[in-house]
């Protein structure tokens, strides 16, 4: 049970730019809903740290001065677009304290308790009334701290929001800030270059999904209840599945081995297809987020400050995924990931830009929610967090024991972090349908 003590408006401690800031298709195509991460530290000694929430607070006020986007709000535009009133409204900040102790938190499975570490939002207040950052700091009765966080997903993507969290960190240590973000969305603006030419790409990522056969919509399978584990996979673990992916190549030698993260988003698309009881015939797609920063040419400036992913779509059936060799799934998602190139980008914000209505784009995030597009079965959604720098996050009293997602939103929805013990390890927080969860745990491990 967590109590709140206190409720403030954090705001930018210095004068910050005012007025309507553009935002690009890439953030109009995003759920109006907040990135949820928490940290947890272990008990402050008072000798270290008199007063953490106040070392926060003075912190976060100097940090929303350098991106003083996160303390604006969001606004309706004409065609149903967005944009970025910067208010200087600033952040929520919320203290509360708990009678639970870190370690009851045990494996820091996103669950209901978890969750209640992070700031909940009213969705249906107007647009312009939501915080664009929330955060929530919760003392527990062991002495140690939880750092609950709320980040518009149409402001930041999880480049932007490891960024913003190593720069409020440093600053909360007392250095002076030297990785500055770029704030000028306007360099995705394709309409100053004319370039707005119809595409030689179908753009499918951003079609209809596959759904069960024999079904006409997703409804049945959006209101089915689901649950969340925390899967493990060790270092060896991960090496034997690169091992049997990369066997499937060895017919050209000339392609880079599949990486860790294809093997292993590879390897839950088979065991989900199993343990969903698919028909052979089944369409099943898996969403891959790619980063596209480095991508384009040239790439996006150092700390672009805005979402910077395309998500895209391999789409296989259940019989070839469980028919063929691991490597094959591997195959599929680094074929979807490669087209990824500075023409796709560049054809796709034309191909958006050219909508009239984005709002079917936006998709799901909410468990239990029949709104928008549904990513769970017959299809996954993987995202990778291996190498954002997210963790070891020190705001003056050391780095973090944990680090991961506060909740994960729908059926079918992963996250790959690399697991606290730093041995080269994951965890993989995973939600899927009750009635599937027990195969497909099975399935996961057996088949390595």
């Amino acid at each position: 049970m967590v109590s709140l003590k206190s409720s403030n408006m954090v705001k930018p401690e210095g004068q910050t730019p005012t007025g309507l800031m553009y935002l690009p298709e890439f953030d109009q195509v995003i759920a109006i809903t907040h990135i949820p991460v928490v940290y947890f530290y272990r008990p402050i000694s008072d000798h270290l740290l008199l007063n953490p929430i106040e070392i926060l607070k003075n912190s976060l006020s100097k940090a929303l001065t350098i991106f003083y986007p996160l303390a604006g709000r969001l606004q309706w535009t004409e065609r149903g677009r967005l944009g970025l009133n910067c208010t200087s409204m600033g952040a929520l900040f919320l203290e509360t304290e708990s009678e639970a102790t870190i370690n009851d938190f045990r494996d820091f499975m996103p669950t209901s308790e978890t969750k209640a570490l992070i700031p909940s939002v009213d969705y249906d207040k107007p647009i312009n009334e939501m915080p664009l950052l929330l955060v929530q700091v919760t003392n527990f009765s062991c002495g140690g701290i939880s750092l609950g966080l709320g980040m518009s997903h149409v402001i930041t993507d999880g480049r932007c929001m490891a960024h913003f969290i190593s720069v409020w960190a440093g600053i909360a240590r007392g250095e002076k800030p030297e990785n500055l973000p770029f704030l000028d969305r306007t360099i995705l603006n394709l309409e100053e270059e004319g370039d707005l030419t119809p595409s030689r790409f179908d753009h499918s990522e951003f079609g209809t999904r596959p759904i069960l056969t024999g079904r006409l919509n997703h409804l049945e399978e959006q209101k089915k209840e689901s649950v969340v584990v925390m899967l493990k996979l060790s270092k060896i673990q991960i090496q034997m599945l690169k091992n049997e992916a990369n066997d499937f190549r060895s017919v050209d030698k000339s392609s880079k081995p599949f990486t860790r993260y294809e093997v292993v988003t590879a390897h839950m698309w088979r065991c989900a297809s199993k343990a969903r009881l698919h028909e052979s015939e089944q369409l099943t797609s898996v969403r891959i987020a790619v980063d596209f920063s480095n991508r384009m040419v040239p790439p996006l400036p150092n700390g672009y400050f805005g979402n910077a992913f395309i998500p895209v779509t391999p789409i296989a059936t259940s019989g070839e995924l469980l028919s063929k060799p691991l490597g094959y799934g591997c195959s599929k998602i680094r074929e979807a990931i490669e087209k990824v190139t500075d023409e796709y980008v560049r054809s796709l914000l034309a191909y958006l830009k050219r909508e009239e209505d984005l709002s079917k784009f936006r998709y799901s995030h909410v468990v239990g929610s029949i709104q928008g597009a549904f990513l769970g079965n017959p299809n996954l959604a993987i995202t990778s967090w291996i190498r954002l720098p997210l963790f070891g996050v020190d705001f003056g009293w050391g780095k973090e024991i944990h680090m991961g997602p506060g909740t994960i939103g729908y059926d079918g929805k992963s996250f790959i972090l690399p697991s606290r013990d730093e041995d080269g390890s994951f965890d993989v927080p995973f939600r899927l349908q009750v009635e599937h969860m027990d195969a497909f745990k099975k399935f996961f491990y057996e088949h390595i």
